[in-house]
C-alpha cells in the first residue's frame, strides 16, 4: 500500500517540475528571441532495468552471494536464455513512479515581427549573434543569443538592451560612426555607412545544440568549454540577417496554457490517489485496530 503513495507522490513531483518549465515559458511569451523548454519524465521501472544491467558499478546486481559474475551477466544480458523474461520481471520488480528527467531546449525559429527600426536584426534560419558578456566583476565572456534587439550608443558601438557589446565576424566590437545617420545592411550582416563597409555581425552555428545551456538574460554559452573549446565548435553560419525584424518567442500561448490544463488535471489524479490510500490507512489503523 506504501507503495502506492510514493507512487502518487512522485507523480505530483514531476507534475510540479512540469508546471514550473510551463510557467517560464510563458513568462518569456514576449522575450525576443526565447526558445521554449521541455520537461522530460522516466519512469521508475525503465531507470532500474538501466541501472541493474550496469556492470560498472559494483554490487549493483542483486544476486545471490555464490553466484559468479559470469553467470549473472548471461542471465542479465542474453536474450536467448529461457529465463531472461522472467528474471528481468523479477529484477524490476512493479512500478515505482516516475522519475524527473532532464529539461530540453526547442531551437525552432519562431515568427518573425516587423519593427523598421534600423539596429533590430533578425536570423531567418539557424544560429546564434555573438555577444560580449561582462559579468559583475569585470570579466568578460563571449555568449550567444537569438535576440537582435540591438542599439548604438554614444560612442557607436553596438550592444544589446542590457550593455553587452555585440561582436563582429572576427569577435571584435562593432563600432560604428555616431555622426552619420545613413546606415544601410544587407542579408549576410554587413553594416554600411554611407555607402562604406563598417563591419559584418558576427552569427555563428553548432553542430551539436547538445552542448549549449541557458545562461541567463536571453544568452546561450557552451557547457564545460573554455574560450579555445568554444572558437574551435563555432561554425561560420551562413543564414539570412533581416535588418528592421525580431524574432518572437518559439512559444505558443494556447498550447502551453492547454498543457499547464492537462498537467493541473494530473496533479489533482495523483493527489486523489493519496487522499484515498490516507483514508484506507486510517480505516486499517483506527477502526480494524479497535476490533482486534
Amino acid at each position: 500500500m506504501l507503495k502506492g503513495l510514493y507512487t502518487a507522490y512522485t507523480g505530483m513531483i514531476n507534475e510540479q517540475h512540469r508546471m514550473d518549465v510551463m510557467t517560464n515559458n510563458l513568462a518569456n511569451a514576449g522575450t525576443n528571441g526565447f526558445k521554449k523548454e521541455g520537461a522530460t519524465s522516466q519512469a521508475f521501472d525503465s531507470m532500474l532495468a538501466y541501472k541493474i544491467k550496469d556492470l560498472s558499478e559494483a554490487g549493483n546486481l542483486p544476486k545471490l552471494i555464490s553466484t559468479p559474475k559470469a553467470i549473472d551477466t548471461y542471465e542479465l544480458n542474453n536474450e536467448a536464455n529461457p529465463n531472461y523474461a522472467q528474471n528481468r520481471v523479477r529484477r524490476v520488480g512493479m512500478n515505482m513512479g516516475v522519475k524527473t528527467g532532464e529539461n530540453y531546449v526547442d531551437y525552432s525559429e519562431g515568427p518573425l515581427k516587423v519593427t523598421g527600426n534600423t539596429f533590430d536584426f533578425a536570423l531567418a534560419d539557424s544560429g546564434f549573434f555573438r555577444v560580449e558578456y561582462t559579468n559583475k566583476a569585470g570579466e568578460t565572456s563571449v555568449k550567444y543569443t537569438r535576440d537582435g534587439n540591438f542599439t548604438m550608443d554614444a560612442q557607436g558601438y553596438l550592444r544589446t538592451q542590457d550593455g553587452d557589446y555585440v561582436l563582429d565576424e572576427n569577435r571584435s566590437r562593432i563600432r560604428l560612426d555616431p555622426n552619420e545617420k545613413e546606415i544601410g545592411t544587407n542579408t549576410a550582416g554587413g553594416i554600411f555607412q554611407a555607402g562604406n563597409y563598417m563591419a559584418t555581425i558576427g552569427v555563428v552555428d553548432f553542430e551539436d545544440y547538445d552542448r549549449l545551456e541557458r545562461f541567463g538574460e536571453n544568452y546561450f554559452q557552451i557547457k564545460d568549454a573554455d574560450d579555445a573549446e568554444a572558437r574551435r565548435l563555432e561554425l561560420p553560419s551562413d543564414t539570412t540577417i533581416r535588418a528592421g525584424y525580431l524574432e518572437t518567442s518559439n512559444m505558443s500561448i494556447v498550447t502551453e496554457m492547454v498543457n499547464m490544463i492537462a498537467i493541473q488535471r494530473q496533479y489533482e489524479s495523483n493527489q486523489k490517489v493519496i487522499t484515498t490510500f490516507d483514508e484506507s490507512l486510517d480505516i486499517a489503523v483506527n477502526r480494524i485496530g479497535k476490533l482486534g
